[in-house]
């Protein structure tokens, strides 16, 4: 016994350490890179803020009722007169404001002529606090050294001593027009610097160009507002305030976005204006009372249609970059950055984590203590991430987590190898649900097999049979049995013949994906099309299950396509092979949402977007499912005989739909009242029946819908 022990301990020893190493190696080679980040963001929104702090930024947007605004009452397009701006200076003066960013270049002559940009500047001047901004990049820019215009105290620091190894060298660059370049108190780059994946999560504080260091748009605004030796070098670092600055090997700062998208305050550019002219003409009850704005960092950016400063942010993919500045102006108030941890710290880490699966299935007598071992491997990293994000720190979650899992899968194998059980294993896993070519395929290849679950690209099946409730109480159990029976082997024979896998039966409901264990190529169109052979074989075997139970049989069907964690769950005695996901949620949702329509058939349109022409859809709407606050398009796919007959009745459905969508309620409602034998088109009928009583006040065209 002692000796199986030790060589148990000794092969767990080894397991940890390769599996550390293994995981170690795919965050280097950038495999796990991109999951660490999304797990990043997933923190990020899970912790903001939604209640702003008294010292917050301020957002101050051109958007659309702004253009809308100075287009109506003003008779003035974009561009607008940079007066606008100098109003909106003026606002800042007036209220007391501790700084002014503008993160728009005003890097080419007003439209409207030289006085036009003198007036902005003058009003510049005299609040004092103003940072505009430029533009440094490599490939892109008016000038390679910087122009006489451009005051060197504005737009440069001088920090002697401080290490430029790592700071990015940026050779081109944009300045504001020379008026407001002269006037400005800072000026900052505004060049983004996205991670691999698109996402922007950290931005070098500073720069260097023509030999000088030049500030951030967020490092300018706070410097536009401090001491003049707020901005210092400390053992060669960057420090403000006398906080150095936890920047990383490439000399960025990861941004901590402390509040919600929600959380931050924004005004209307346009609501501003009209303030400041109310109180300028002697009026005492403006829009905006500027005693709000007293003492608040204040960011001018773009958000109407046609110029939205779009960034995909850890906040929301679709935030505006004013937004970027302003989170990262936020962490120069407060002091409080964001930390990662060094490279020892990291492989102690992992090596801890690698053990805890390693060990916890090597020396495991009893198949439920390996996989609580193994389930904790990932549960563990993720519960200290977010402990630990919500203390300052940005720790590894996904590296930890996957040396965990590889140490106890690693062990697990190694365990059952000797013992030749990993084939008898497989065939009696899988037998229940996956076709015997399948099998054979497992078998052959027991690599396409990941035990403890991996993630893949998934086409996910739900189906439900319309009143089976009901219509279960009329039957004895024996009647049940042989229905479900006759009626599941049905739909079962063309799941997997197609090449899907089975995940489960809930009574009368059938949950199965295609594209896992094995590839499926095609996987959307080849799940949709078993979707409509299910209905057109039940269409077949509806007269005789009639004659049998009195009630006709009807199926819901829901499918959706997109990544999920699929792989084997439970014990080693008593498992399923199922799915995990937002995916897989959105699927389930999607069946029940079917009765809001009166259809039997709903894809996403993540399914419908990889579908040949061969398979043509009708758009159904854009709904917000339970459970999930983005909104989804659904369609109704069919089957080419079906569309070929329907077109002109789906040609005017459309039609009408698309007179939904702009909030014309009573237009839609008589498109679809031409469309009595359309289940859809009434339930939309009787929406804008609604609707049209009481518009909402913003209108999307999403229908949120309130049960699964």
């Amino acid at each position: 016994m002692r000796r199986m022990r030790n060589t148990r301990l000794t092969r767990g020893g080894s397991i940890a350490v390769a599996a550390a190493a293994l995981a170690l190696l795919l965050q280097l080679s950038g495999v796990l890179t991109g999951i660490e980040q999304v797990t990043y963001d997933m923190r990020v929104r899970l912790l903001a803020r939604s209640e702003p702090a008294a010292t917050d930024t301020v957002l101050i947007l051109v958007d659309q009722s702004s253009l809308q605004w100075g287009l109506e009452n003003q008779g003035q397009s974009w561009p607008w007169p940079r007066t606008y701006y100098a109003v909106i200076t003026d606002f800042a003066r007036r209220a007391g404001a501790a700084s002014l960013t503008f993160d728009v270049i005003f890097e080419d002559d007003s439209f409207y002529g030289v006085s036009d940009d003198q007036t902005f500047a003058e009003a510049a001047d005299r609040f004092g606090r103003t940072a505009v901004a430029a533009f440094y990049g490599e490939q892109r820019g008016r000038y390679t050294a910087f122009p006489d215009y451009v005051p060197q105290s504005a737009a440069a620091l001088a920090l002697p001593g401080l290490d430029r190894s790592r700071m990015p060298r940026l050779s081109q660059a944009s300045f504001p027009v020379p008026e407001l370049s002269r006037t400005a108190r800072a000026i900052g780059n505004v060049r983004g610097f996205p991670d691999a994946d698109g996402v922007y999560r950290r931005i070098p504080p500073l720069a260097e160009f023509d030999d000088a260091l030049v500030p951030s748009l967020a490092l300018a605004a706070y410097l536009a507002d401090a001491r003049e030796d707020a901005a210092r070098s400390v053992d060669g670092k960057l420090a403000l305030d006398g906080t150095v600055l936890p920047l990383d090997t490439a000399g960025n700062l990861v941004v901590h976005f402390d509040l919600a998208r929600e959380a931050r305050q924004r005004y209307s550019a346009a609501a501003i204006i009209q303030s400041e002219l109310h109180l300028a003409a002697g009026g005492d009850t403006p829009l905006i009372d500027p005693a709000q704005l007293a003492g608040r960092h204040l960011l001018v950016g773009l958000s109407a249609s046609g110029l939205y400063d779009q960034r995909p942010l850890p906040i929301s993919g679709e935030a505006l970059g004013v937004e970027f500045h302003a989170a990262m102006l936020e962490n120069f108030l407060s002091g409080s950055y964001l930390q990662q941890p060094g490279a020892a710290s990291t492989l102690i880490y992992l090596m801890l984590l690698s053990a805890l699966g390693a060990f916890g299935v090597s020396l495991s007598r009893r198949t439920g203590t390996s996989a609580a071992a193994i389930a904790a491997t990932p549960l563990l990293p993720a519960a200290i991430a977010l402990g630990g994000y919500s203390l300052g720190w940005w720790l590894p979650a996904v590296v930890p987590a996957t040396a965990g899992i590889i140490g106890g899968i690693a062990a697990a194998v190694l365990n059952y190898a000797s013992e030749g059980r990993e084939r008898r294993f497989i065939k009696s896993a899988f037998s229940q649900y996956l076709s015997p070519i399948v099998i054979d395929r497992l078998l052959k290849d027991p690599k396409r097999l990941e035990l403890g679950g991996e993630r893949r690209d998934l086409t996910i099946f739900f189906s439900d049979l319309q009143g089976f409730t009901s219509l279960s109480e009329g039957l004895s159990p024996d009647e049940l049995t042989q229905l479900l029976n006759e009626y599941l082997t049905a739909m079962t024979d063309i799941i997997i013949g197609s090449g899907g896998t089975i995940d489960k039966y809930e009574g009368d409901a059938i949950i199965a994906f295609w594209n896992a264990p094995v590839d499926v190529p095609d996987h959307p169109a080849v799940g949709v099309n078993a979707a409509l052979q299910c209905q057109q074989r039940l269409a077949e075997l509806r007269p005789v299950f009639q004659q049998r139970v009195g009630k006709e049989l009807h199926m819901r069907i829901g499918l959706n396509t997109g990544p999920a964690v699929v792989g084997n769950m439970g014990s080693r005695q008593r498992f399923d092979y199922t799915m995990l996901g937002d995916a897989v949620n959105l699927a389930a949702r999607l069946e029940g949402n079917n009765k809001q329509f009166g259809t039997y058939t709903m894809i996403s349109a993540y399914t419908a977007a990889r579908l040949p022409e061969t398979i043509p859809c009708r758009e159904l709407g854009r709904i917000a499912v339970v459970g999930r606050a983005r909104p989804v398009q659904v369609f109704e796919p069919m089957l080419q005989e079906d569309y070929a007959r329907r077109r002109r009745n789906l040609e005017a459905f459309a039609a009408a739909l698309q007179q939904y969508y702009q909030g014309n309620f009573g237009a839609a409602r008589q498109g679809f009242a031409q469309l009595p034998e359309d289940p859809a088109a009434r339930s939309y009928h009787d929406r804008c029946a609604q609707l049209a009583k009481k518009p909402p006040p913003e209108w999307d065209g999403v229908w949120i819908m309130d049960s699964k």
